[in-house]
């Protein structure tokens, strides 16, 4: 008996998500299905942190995405790569959740500050003494401001390049795009984001000077 349950765990754990998405689609798999839920949680959870810009709604919407995963297995090219999928899943569902902050008018400043670890990291401070925390927290609470303000087509680039380590390739893929544009798009990302930060960093400055 122990050894007919180790060899269904081998048989399920092998699969590539490929394959465990296949079963899904194909026979209702629970164990292929929670596999894949297991795998991709945590990267899921914070791409949702990071487009949301909500660190307390990122775990519901990406639960959204895994209903919805299985929801649309039906939808599921056995050809194209599971991971293409899922991000674009995850990518649409952040954007939904986007516009229902908006409607709501939940989406605050507190918010921008609350996202943690499920945020934008940290930017590297060479700031010399004991004031170099206080300074790299105060420049990631920049960061998070401006990306957020990016509208979403930029956002969803920059996000799933620099955060995610996606190629131009593959965001293309996600987004179902040419590559020309994801990558005309990260320029003008990164252009905003440039001038964004250099105004709110020299703002930050003056206040602590004053």
């Amino acid at each position: 008996m122990g050894g007919t349950i180790l060899s269904i765990l081998s048989d399920v754990f092998g699969l590539s998500d490929e394959q465990a998405m296949l079963r899904v689609q194909q026979q209702d798999d629970s164990q292929a299905y929670a596999l894949l839920v297991q795998r991709w949680r945590g990267r899921i959870q914070r791409l949702c942190g990071r487009l949301t810009g909500d660190a307390h709604r990122a775990e519901d919407v990406a639960q959204e995405v895994f209903t919805k995963i299985f929801l649309h297995r039906a939808g599921y090219r056995h050809e194209g790569r599971f991971s293409t999928f899922i991000w674009r899943v995850a990518v649409n569902a952040c954007h939904d959740e986007r516009r229902r902050q908006k409607r709501r008018n939940e989406y605050s400043l507190h918010e921008e500050n609350s996202l943690g670890q499920t945020g934008i990291e940290t930017l590297e401070s060479t700031a010399p003494g004991p004031s170099t925390a206080a300074v790299k927290q105060e420049q990631a609470n920049l960061v998070r401001q401006a990306l957020m303000k990016l509208p979403e087509h930029y956002r969803s680039v920059v996000v799933l390049r620099h955060y995610e380590g996606l190629k131009f390739r593959e965001i293309a893929e996600v987004l179902d795009i040419a590559e020309g544009t994801v990558k005309s798009r990260m320029a003008e990302a990164l252009s905003r984001l440039e001038r964004a930060l250099k105004s709110s960093m020299g703002d930050s400055a003056v206040r602590r000077s004053s």
